[in-house]
């Protein structure tokens, strides 16, 4: 599903990552774990090209999105982002949050193909064939119909549909999370990426975001979560990859990782965090 080759990055003269190579499989939760400054976000971020590589390539369906002239929005739409810091929209409501992206396509959507069906009618005048239209299926009101009953459903699977129409300013940490889990959800996403989607929370808070979290694993989605909750990794993931100085240092099962570790990196980082 994704082939990262050789993947670099650099701000500046600082090189951050510095030729990562992995394949990540349908179905695979990959927990990434290492000291911090080591690379992890930024990996994480170089494969949806938040981040511009500097060199290297993430292939993603066959297709090499760190390519500039691919269209990277129609790949992202695949791919559900979760960062440290919710990143919610504090003008818009809860469910105005979960929305936004889905209409926001739906609507470009829409244009591009009644866009499409003019230039095609003009040129029907002069063709001996005619080209068909593209079949219009749907009007503004039913795409913001269909995705706030999209928004309610995936709310009352975290047991939040009162808060549709709160604010996030009025949302606990745990609860602004959730809802930005459910936000990528609302994408129908073949891939999550969690950026630490606990370090932001209070202790109490964790729990509730990794119960959603496990509740995905089981449900088959394919993952790959940067994380310092190391119980969390070593219960969910189907592989650890521990990363330091820009690279991947080792990677095994989660009992191999945390029980009999390889690299002395790998041991003196978790005889320091376990």
């Amino acid at each position: 599903m994704i082939e990262v080759i050789d993947l670099r990055k650099s701000f500046g003269e600082i090189e951050v990552l510095k030729g990562i190579a992995i394949t990540i499989k349908a179905g695979e939760k990959v927990a990434i774990i290492g000291p911090s400054g080591s690379g992890k976000s930024t990996f994480l971020r170089c494969l949806n090209c938040m981040e511009d590589p500097t060199g290297g390539a993430v292939i993603f369906d066959g297709v090499n999105i760190s390519d500039m002239s691919v269209d990277i929005n129609v790949h992202r739409r695949r791919m559900g982002m979760v960062f440290q810091q919710f990143n919610l929209f504090n003008n818009k409501t809860v469910i105005g949050n979960i929305m936004l992206a889905p209409v926001h396509i739906g609507l470009s959507e829409l244009r591009r193909k009644k866009i499409k069906n003019i230039f095609i009618t003009i040129g029907n005048l002069f063709r001996r064939n005619k080209k068909p239209l593209y079949q219009i299926n749907s009007t503004p009101a039913k795409i913001r119909q269909e995705a706030r009953e999209n928004a309610l459903r995936l709310l009352r699977r975290i047991g939040l549909e009162d808060k549709a129409d709160a604010y996030p300013s009025t949302l606990s940490g745990g609860q602004k999370q959730r809802i930005a889990i459910i936000r990528a959800l609302a994408m129908n996403p073949k891939v999550m990426l969690f950026d630490e989607p606990t370090s932001a929370l209070d202790p109490e808070m964790v729990g509730e975001v990794l119960d959603l979290i496990r509740q995905l694993a089981d449900e088959g989605m394919t993952m790959v979560i940067v994380t310092h909750e190391m119980g969390f990794a070593r219960e969910v993931a189907t592989r650890v990859l521990f990363m330091d100085d820009g690279k991947i240092v080792e990677e095994n099962t989660p009992n191999e990782i945390f029980a009999n570790p390889k690299n002395p990196r790998t041991k003196e980082f978790l005889s320091k965090v376990l």
